[in-house]
């Protein structure tokens, strides 16, 4: 008998529910949501660095649905960087905050009694920082510069390894199990190292066989296979 398959596609409706204006009109450069406990971290120009958290909008009234986030539980100005904030990242496992700006300076914030602290401070002045990335279970941040510098410290702000890439990197990503990376060039190379340094293999992009030589990669991700895999 042949075979059949069956496919359902989920609806959702997408709708704008809040509105989050920036003072002074400062641009923003880089913008993550936890999405464990809500928090929004949003860097811009000048220093600007905010954490926000919306209400849930909760109602205990099932009969009106869900109501849309309407006021700012959380909304605090975190002081520390001059330049602009260029990549921000959570760890959601132990509550920290990593923000990095144009200047290199890198600092781990902190949760203390509702409020965000700063906690530790880095700089290695000699380039700008074009990714971080915390393992999936928090233990482990990895830092890349754009000069191709690489270094891999723990969540209590001991350095485990460092290593000098002879290329210019733009974006960086742990495997779901915290044992491999990858480190992407300008270029659209992607490069894979084990999670101490040693260079495992180069990705061929096979979607990028007819792309225009200019083409730039703006994001990695690694899917970790909790919604299952497609048929080839």
């Amino acid at each position: 008998a042949p075979s059949a398959h069956v496919g359902c596609a989920a609806v959702m409706f997408v709708y704008l529910s809040k509105k989050i204006a920036i003072p002074n009109g400062v641009k923003l450069k880089s913008l993550n949501w936890n999405t464990v406990n809500g928090w929004i971290v949003c860097g811009g120009e000048n220093g600007l660095l905010k954490v926000l958290k919306l209400d849930s909008g909760r109602t205990t009234d099932k009969s009106k649905g869900m109501a849309a986030p309407s006021n700012l539980s959380m909304n605090q100005t975190l002081e520390g960087h001059n330049g602009s904030v260029m990549c921000v990242c959570w760890n959601e496992n132990y509550r920290k905050l990593t923000t990095s700006d144009q200047y290199g300076l890198i600092i781990v914030w902190m949760l203390h009694k509702g409020m965000w602290f700063e906690e530790m401070i880095n700089n290695r002045n000699k380039s700008t920082v074009r990714g971080m990335k915390w393992t999936p279970d928090g233990q482990r941040i990895c830092i890349i510069y754009e000069d191709g510098a690489v270094i891999v410290g723990s969540v209590d702000g001991n350095r485990l390894w460092g290593k000098e890439l002879k290329m210019q990197l733009a974006h960086v990503q742990w495997s779901p199990d915290g044992r491999s990376l990858i480190f992407c060039t300008p270029q659209c190379e992607v490069h894979i190292y084990d999670a101490v340094g040693n260079y495992i293999s180069k990705m061929n992009l096979y979607c990028l066989d007819d792309a225009a030589a200019a083409t730039q990669l703006v994001g990695i991700d690694w899917y970790d296979g909790a919604e299952g895999y497609s048929d080839p």
